[in-house]
């Protein structure tokens, strides 16, 4: 089995955070988003990879390079326009080849992997396999309508009046089959190949289309807050590690890592959190679900359920809350004002709070 990994999309609801790198490589307790997938991937025993690219393809090749440190090997592909996810299959194909292979979107968050996903799917040998979730708005995306004896009846893509509250998870797994479906379809009002369309045509074709309704957290990251819930729960997960300095003037307590190179100045840091190698906490408070990128300094400030990228300073500021700050972005207090603020901050900013 092989993996096709999209990683193209211009993550325009990140913006302006994506205007000056991928959505896929904006961090999760320090680490790129699409990292998780792929090593997901790697420990479902799949190696070849494919990775859809589009513009930020230079971004994401220096990222992932030829795949072995995350125990894959990558194969990239360039998509020239968002022509769709069925798009990004009819590109694939002299990649793909006749094998079966899972589909992973790389902005995508699934909790406990995909390993038994695909160990069912090679089990059972359906025509293709979809992950489903319960979502509050359906309408935001594809969306499965099931039938009273249970197989799934009909798929359609972000629907104004929503079958049913099932949403299509950014994880498929597909045999040869689905090239069939995707040289059968045609574009949609939008102008895609539409993945939820090709998928149809196998469920219409009498094809073996199997279904799994997730018991487990799925966060699609492309908004802000989507983002940082998917960093609170990856945080959720680590474990305690002081590689860095930490005087005697500050505490740290609960799931704290701080990685080497980093320095915590009489301050107070509660887990779960990470402080970015060569960053330095001083005279500051960094509180639950906090990741803190390298090289940063947090000064004089507060800080909590936020996430911030490498290279950026926060200055005299209280209180900083549910917020992302971009790469090389400088946050400081000029005169006093409220104490809470939220930040939405595009790479290579500065704000100056009145």
């Amino acid at each position: 089995m092989k993996a096709l990994v999209l990683s193209g999309g211009a993550g325009t609801r990140l913006r302006p955070i994506t205007h000056t790198s991928a959505k896929q490589l904006v961090p999760l307790a320090n680490k790129p988003i699409l990292f998780y997938g792929l090593e997901a991937i790697a420990a479902a025993g799949i190696t070849d990879v494919g990775i859809i690219v589009g513009d930020t393809h230079a971004d994401i090749e220096a990222a992932v390079g030829d795949g072995s440190a995350l125990g894959i090997s990558a194969t990239y592909i360039r998509q020239e326009a968002p022509l769709g996810l069925a798009h990004c299959v009819l590109i694939a194909r002299d990649f793909l080849g006749d094998d079966a292979f899972v589909m992973y979107l790389g902005d995508n968050l699934i909790l406990g992997g995909i390993g038994d996903f695909v160990e069912e799917f090679g089990r059972d040998e359906p025509n293709s396999l979809v992950l489903l979730t319960k979502v509050e708005h359906p309408e935001q995306f594809g969306v499965a309508e099931i039938g009273d004896d249970g197989t799934l009846v009909r798929l359609v893509e972000k629907p104004k009046d929503p079958p049913s509250d099932l949403a299509l998870v950014g994880v498929y797994l597909f045999d040869r089959s689905i090239h069939e479906a995707v040289d059968a379809i045609e574009p949609s009002w939008r102008g895609e190949l539409e993945i939820t369309d090709a998928i149809q045509w196998l469920v219409e074709q009498g094809r073996a289309v199997r279904y799994h309704v997730l018991d487990r957290p799925w966060i699609d990251t492309g908004k802000r807050q989507d983002l940082l819930e998917a960093n609170r729960i990856v945080l959720e997960g680590i474990d305690a590690d002081i590689r860095g300095s930490v005087d005697s003037d500050s505490r740290v307590s609960g799931s704290v890592v701080v990685e080497e190179g980093a320095e915590i100045v009489a301050s107070q840091v509660r887990g779960p959190a990470v402080i970015g190698t060569g960053t330095r906490v001083v005279n500051s408070y960094v509180g639950p679900y906090s990741s803190i990128g390298p090289n940063c300094e947090v000064v004089d400030a507060e800080i909590e359920h936020s996430v911030v990228l490498e290279g950026s300073k926060i200055e005299g500021v209280h209180r900083i809350d549910e917020s992302l700050i971009g790469r090389n972005s400088e946050v400081r207090r000029v005169t006093s004002g409220p104490k809470a603020y939220r930040f939405l901050v595009g790479d290579d900013c500065e704000v100056d709070i009145l």
